[in-house]
């Protein structure tokens, strides 16, 4: 499902901050030489990334979900001078690519990077975080946000990507499919959910912004 028509997502990120030139780069190259390239974060949300995060000026910022670093730079944006950012990613193969860009961009030293299932790294992590982004399978959000919840404080900020899932959760749903049920019961959680205020952002295939109270 298209939310917006081409011609006026086209106008939306044409009115939008410019993507910075290292991003386009890294878009290029994912196509390139990734599967799956669709999966990268886009300019126009890219950019509202980049703006929460300058907002929230986050000293610590979790992400359950690199894939090649887009968001992970976006976010990194908006790190305190002395803050840093840890981005989780399953899949090992997409290390370097990730190390490669984060090393070119003025966030580097900043960024630290984990490799494997981040329902066993969030827990290991001894931090508090002020801004929270997932963005991986989708049968586990409730599992990492529960997880994620736990590294926070009162105030800080949890996004979860995807939860529209082009526009699936407001059609018939097949029994086999897991990943749209998840999404479809972590909404309702979210929403009635005591320990956190939250409204959906119609933003590309949809960015749920969670206050912790």
């Amino acid at each position: 499902m298209h939310f917006l028509s081409p011609i006026l997502e086209n106008y939306i990120a044409d009115h939008s901050q410019a993507e910075p030139e290292l991003l386009t780069v890294l878009t290029r190259e994912t196509h390139l030489k990734v599967i799956q390239p669709r999966m990268i974060t886009g300019h126009h949300q890219g950019r509202v990334l980049s703006l929460l995060s300058k907002i929230i000026a986050p000293k610590y910022i979790l992400e359950i979900g690199t894939y090649t670093g887009y968001s992970a730079l976006c976010l990194a944006e908006g790190l305190k001078s002395d803050g840093e950012l840890h981005t989780i990613e399953v899949n090992e193969e997409l290390h370097q690519i990730q190390r490669t860009f984060f090393d070119r961009s003025g966030f580097g030293k900043q960024i630290v990077q984990h490799v494997g299932d981040a329902l066993d790294i969030v827990p290991s992590l001894d931090l508090c975080f002020d801004l929270v982004f997932i963005d991986a399978q989708k049968v586990n959000y409730d599992a990492y946000f529960e997880s994620a919840i736990q590294k926070t404080k009162s105030g800080s900020i949890i996004l979860s990507d995807n939860v529209l899932w082009s526009g699936k959760v407001v059609e018939p749903v097949a029994q086999s499919d897991k990943a749209t049920k998840a999404l479809l019961e972590f909404n309702k959680k979210l929403v009635e959910d005591p320990r956190v205020e939250t409204v959906i952002l119609p933003i590309r295939d949809g960015l749920t912004l969670s206050r912790v109270k």
